[in-house]
């Protein structure tokens, strides 16, 4: 009976401590839940404010004020916060040792979002990966690809290595390559294929197209081939081009050739 009456009294004294943290915890947490969210969509309102910006502000948001409701509910069981803030820099000192490479991509996420080597949005190629910036958390940024794969790449990873950000400039040149066989005429040919980017709406026709002969190549003759346009309009321009170059070509009876090999045979006799 001694044992069940201590833990009817542990029950009762204790009760209100417990059941107050609970309750602040829940209204702790829902409450950074709510503000964060209230912060995100004002902030998305708000045009002169970076996109990169605001899910970062949200996370880092709604972490602070967890931190404080847990705070809050250890005061209640009668610790001391700053001996219980001295024990959690401690622990946290202790688990950044621990966890350096996570610290390192905050730091980094941290930098990207200073620096602004890009931003949600732009095409990018880093890590052997290109896509599209659909978010830059925290330790981490998501590139959406061309086939709608999703790529999350820890940000220690891209700020150590090369970043080509392809949505820098609002216009850039398209690089292609055409070969043709040695017996066409190169003028008849530069004629065509000036021809064939005139009539494409996308390219930006104040600006020069290059048609230069880039190579003498083992079985044909390479023409590098860049027009302007609009970043936006990039692919539109490489896809239009080789449909329509193709097309052009058989209809001017320009051989495009390919990969072949002449074998002679001695005579036996």
């Amino acid at each position: 009976m001694d044992y069940i009456e201590k833990i009817v009294s542990m029950v009762i004294e204790y009760a209100p401590q417990v059941l107050g943290a609970l309750v602040t915890l829940i209204i702790g947490f829902w409450l950074a839940n709510l503000i964060a969210g209230k912060v995100k969509k004002s902030l998305e309102k708000k045009e002169k404010v970076d996109p990169s910006l605001i899910p970062f502000l949200h996370s880092l948001i709604s972490i602070l004020i967890k931190v404080l409701a847990l705070l809050s509910a250890a005061s209640m069981f009668g610790l001391e916060v700053t001996s219980f803030v001295a024990i959690l820099g401690a622990l946290a000192f202790a688990i950044g040792m621990a966890l350096q490479g996570n610290l390192s991509h905050m730091a980094s996420g941290i930098l990207i979002l200073f620096f602004r080597p890009f931003k949600i949005g732009d095409f990018i190629v880093t890590n052997g990966y290109s896509g599209t910036v659909k978010e830059i958390q925290i330790f981490t940024t998501i590139l959406q690809t061309l086939d709608n794969r999703i790529i999350i790449i820890p940000n220690g990873s891209i700020t150590s290595d090369p970043i080509e950000n392809l949505s820098a400039n609002p216009v850039r040149k398209v690089p292609m390559t055409f070969g043709v066989g040695y017996g066409a005429d190169i003028d008849h040919v530069r004629e065509v294929i000036q021809r064939v980017a005139g009539e494409c709406p996308q390219i930006d026709h104040d600006q020069p197209v290059d048609i230069l002969v880039s190579e003498l190549a083992d079985s044909s003759v390479n023409f590098a081939v860049r027009p302007w346009c609009k970043t936006e309009d990039y692919w539109v321009v490489y896809f239009y081009m080789h449909e329509h170059l193709k097309k052009a070509f058989d209809k001017e009876g320009i051989n495009i050739p390919f990969p072949q090999l002449d074998v002679h045979m001695p005579n036996a006799n």
